[in-house]
C-alpha cells in the first residue's frame, strides 16, 4: 500500500509518499480503506521527532480515520465488510488502509461524508474527555476555552453548549465570528486584550469555573488569576513551553483549585474505548439534529500534505484540515 512517510525527522519537506507494508487486523480488528484523514497538531510533532508514538503505534502519521471496512479479524462481530466506519487511532491514518479495535470504530452516519466524519474523533474526544470527565462541566457553569477557533476549539465550544454552559473564548480577531456562530458568549482577542481582565469583567470579578488550555507557560499566571473558588484547570498541551518561571502558589490553595494534565493518545485501549462509547452516547443525536458539527477548514488530496503541515503551523486555519486518500494505480 501507500502511504505518508517520514524518511527523516523535520519540516513539512520530510513528508512524501511512499510504500508501507499493509497491516494486517489482529482478532478484533477491522481493516478500513482509508478514504480520508485529518491533521492534528500531534502529527507535525511526530513528524519533527519531538513526539514518538506510543509502544505497539504503527509509526505512521495520523490519529483518525474514516473508511470502508475491507476485512474483519476472525473474532470481530460488530461490523460487515462494506460498512463506512471513522475513530481514533494511536497512529496509521496516513495510509491507504489501517486497522481499528471494532469497538474503537463509529459507524458514519447517513448523509455525513467521509472527510466530514475523519474530522471528528481526535477533537471531539479529546474535548469531549476534557469538559466532561477531567473538568467535570455543570450547565450552571462559565468555561473559557483558549485557541477556540483550532480543531479542539471549535469542538469544546459546541459540546461545552450542549452541556449548558456560559462559553468565554480566546481567538484571534479573525476567527471570532465562528467562535459566537459555534456557540461562544464573549471572544477574547488574545493578541490586543489582556484575556484575565476581561474575564474579570464579563463574570463580574467571580471568574470562570473550568478553563481548557493548550498554551501552558505563558497563559498559567493569567489562567489562575481567572479562575473562580474551586475552579479546574485542564492543560491539554505545551505550546509556548512547559516551564512557569515565578508564581505564588498560594493562589492555587487558596481559591481550591484543581489543575489537570493529560492526554489521550497514551490512554489505554480500555480507557479510549469507554471514552468513545460515552462521547458517542451524548454527541451522536447531537450530530444527527446538526447541533454538533465538525468544522473543516480545508479539504486537500493527501498528495498536498506537506501544503497541508504547513498550513497547521502558521495558525491560519480555523477548524480541521482533511487530506483525501487517493486509491489510484
Amino acid at each position: 500500500m501507500q502511504a505518508v512517510v517520514v524518511p527523516s525527522p523535520g519540516g513539512p519537506e520530510q513528508l512524501q509518499i511512499g510504500s508501507w507494508q499493509k497491516p494486517v487486523p489482529a482478532a478484533r480488528q477491522l481493516l478500513v480503506q482509508v478514504e480520508a484523514t485529518a491533521l492534528n497538531r500531534a502529527d507535525t510533532l511526530q513528524r519533527a521527532g519531538k513526539y514518538p508514538p506510543p509502544p505497539g503505534a504503527s509509526p505512521i502519521l495520523g490519529l483518525e480515520i474514516a473508511g470502508r471496512v475491507v476485512e474483519l479479524g476472525n473474532e470481530a462481530i460488530k461490523f460487515n465488510i462494506g460498512d463506512a466506519v471513522f475513530g481514533l487511532l494511536p497512529g496509521g491514518g496516513y495510509a491507504q488502509y489501517a486497522v481499528i479495535h471494532e469497538d474503537m470504530a463509529i459507524p458514519i452516519p447517513e448523509g455525513m461524508s467521509m472527510e466530514q466524519a475523519a474530522a471528528i474523533p481526535e477533537v471531539f474526544l479529546t474535548a469531549f474527555q476534557a469538559l466532561r470527565w477531567l473538568a467535570n462541566l455543570q450547565a450552571t457553569e462559565t468555561i473559557l476555552i483558549h485557541a477556540g477557533a483550532s480543531g479542539v476549539g471549535t469542538a469544546a465550544i459546541q459540546l461545552a453548549k450542549q452541556m449548558g454552559a456560559e462559553i468565554v473564548v480566546t481567538a484571534s480577531e479573525a476567527k471570532h465570528g465562528l467562535c459566537k456562530e459555534l456557540g461562544a458568549t464573549h471572544v477574547i482577542d488574545y493578541k490586543k486584550e489582556s484575556f484575565s481582565k476581561v474575564v474579570a469583567d464579563v463574570t463580574e470579578g467571580r471568574g470562570v469555573n473550568v478553563i481548557i488550555d493548550f498554551i501552558a507557560a505563558n497563559y498559567f499566571t493569567q489562567n489562575i488569576d481567572s479562575l473562580a473558588t474551586d475552579g479546574r484547570l485542564v492543560l491539554l498541551a505545551t505550546l509556548s513551553g512547559g516551564k512557569v518561571n515565578e508564581f505564588d502558589l498560594r493562589k492555587i490553595l487558596t481559591k481550591r483549585l484543581s489543575i489537570i494534565g493529560s492526554t489521550l493518545r497514551s490512554r489505554s485501549l480500555e480507557y479510549q474505548i469507554k471514552l468513545t462509547k460515552d462521547f458517542t452516547s451524548f454527541a451522536f443525536p447531537h450530530f444527527k439534529d446538526g447541533r454538533l458539527k465538525p468544522v473543516i477548514d480545508s479539504i486537500m488530496d493527501w498528495t498536498q500534505v506537506q501544503e497541508a503541515h504547513r498550513l497547521m503551523e502558521s495558525n491560519k486555519n480555523a477548524g480541521k484540515i482533511v487530506l483525501k486518500v487517493g486509491h489510484g494505480s
